[in-house]
């Protein structure tokens, strides 16, 4: 494995403390891709002739929206600095209607490889292209020829005057002081391929892959002159030294390898391709046949990109689906196979919404009191305040469709939208928020069925 490869050491009981701080409960399935995880950092210490045939445990998991299943794959990604990409099963057809190819998956997962390597790389040689794009500041600020025209009869001065000019200059930009100083600058275009982009979705792959190699030149697009302040000169210059300075053959290769043994798939929405999914609506061997073009890529194929081929064999699969109209048997055989690590999430009730908004770092309660202290205001959200919620959001749930902890939004929007807009004219105010302001809030939209549908 490169340098660039994911960190994948963390113990099983490691990942479940680390996803516990963002992910409320669901132990099960915190439990199963910890192991899955763990697979991979004991796959390596393999021997070799036994490594390539341990391939992944892929995991379903099972349970409706909201609880969960989305955000352990995404935290657990982010844990290994791994390549992500999260697809909806719904959105692929079957080869030859319209409609993205299931391989996209594949190229997308190789495309979010190559940013995640890249910007490592970057990160790599930032000290050395600060340096660059500060002696290239310092040019413009102080052209060197100037001071020794203007002393030619005495060059060895001039060398010494040039010198300590060119070093208060270079201790004054450093310490920000030139910041708001306008420059001209020349940079290099980035050659936009949008229109790539879309054919890559049709699936012309082949006329795609060439054209993106001629956009993709290493130094870039035409160069132009832009008038800019120096601060915003300093990163323009940045990345593009960084750009100059990072080896992309390389970061193509490493990305290559990284996808291939560190990346990560998720598959919404599974249920809605299974074969008995709300039977007689719609085109039953248009589900199969994306289940059947799914098959291949998650056993294990190559996939061709700009980049090169890619193999899947070792990518994990995180496949997850309500599966209220639908059962897991309703999947073709072969697929059902495919993932035979089975969780269940539970759906969440009153207790789990107040665990929710209190105990995750980055929990509601403290983004609202974060967003309203930029405003001056300061929020407190009492104890009782906080029950009060979690039992609305758990009513509404089960009196309207369940949509898990996503009713938490709906109702703290409502909740506080008051507040939020009259937040900048009360600047330097401390609002409480108890359980009475809550059932005062709330308790109109709740007493009228109509309005609740549609307010929560």
């Amino acid at each position: 494995m490169s340098d660039s490869s994911p960190r994948n050491e963390f113990t099983p009981r490691e990942t479940v403390g680390e996803l516990d701080r963002y992910i409320v409960g669901q132990d099960k399935a915190k439990r199963a891709v910890a192991i899955s995880l763990r697979n991979r950092w004991r796959r390596q210490r393999v021997a070799e002739d036994l490594r390539d045939d341990i391939v992944p445990k892929n995991i379903l998991m099972i349970g409706p929206t909201g609880v969960g299943k989305t955000e352990i794959a995404r935290r657990l990604a982010k844990l290994i600095r791994a390549p992500f990409v999260k697809v909806e099963a719904s959105k692929f057809t079957e080869v030859g209607y319209v409609g993205r190819d299931v391989e996209s998956m594949v190229r997308d997962l190789v495309e979010t490889s190559v940013n995640l390597v890249k910007e490592e790389a970057q990160l790599a040689v930032r000290p050395k292209a600060e340096e660059a794009a500060e002696a290239r500041i310092l040019d413009i600020l102080l052209p060197p020829s100037r001071s020794f025209e203007s002393t030619a009869t005495d060059p060895i001065h001039s060398e010494e005057s040039e010198s300590k000019t060119r070093e208060t200059f270079r201790r004054m930009l450093r310490e920000g002081k030139m910041d708001d100083r306008d420059v001209e600058i020349e940079v290099s275009t980035k050659s936009g391929p949008s229109m790539v982009q879309n054919f890559s979705q049709e699936g012309v792959q082949d006329m795609v892959f060439q054209i993106q190699d001629m956009l993709g030149a290493k130094g870039g697009g035409p160069k132009r002159r832009r008038k800019v302040k120096v601060a915003e000169a300093r990163e323009l210059l940045i990345e593009e030294e960084s750009a100059r300075l990072v080896d992309m053959d390389r970061v193509n290769r490493d990305a290559l390898e990284v996808a291939e043994t560190g990346g990560i798939i998720f598959i919404d929405e599974i249920d809605k391709v299974a074969g008995g999914a709300k039977k007689g609506s719609g085109p039953d061997v248009s589900r199969e046949g994306v289940q059947r073009d799914l098959l291949p890529i998650v056993e294990g194929c190559t996939v061709s990109t700009k980049y090169g081929r890619v193999k899947t064999d070792h990518v994990l699969f995180i496949a997850a689906g309500a599966f209220h109209q639908s059962s897991v048997s309703d999947l073709i055989p072969e697929l059902q196979g495919r993932f035979p690590i089975r969780v269940e999430l539970s759906s969440l009730e009153s207790a789990d919404f107040v665990r929710i908004l209190k105990e995750p770092k980055n929990s509601l309660l403290r983004q609202y009191v974060a967003l309203m202290a930029t405003e001056g205001l300061t929020l407190e959200i009492t104890d009782d305040a906080v029950e009060e919620i979690a039992s609305i959001a758990s009513t509404v749930n089960q009196s309207q469709e369940n949509i898990g902890a996503r009713r938490l939004h709906t109702v703290m929007e409502t909740l506080l939208e008051e507040i939020s807009f009259a937040a900048p004219e009360r600047a330097e105010e401390t609002i409480v928020v108890d359980r009475a302001m809550v059932l005062e809030r709330l308790s109109p939209v709740l007493q009228s069925e109509d309005l609740s549908r549609f307010v929560l």
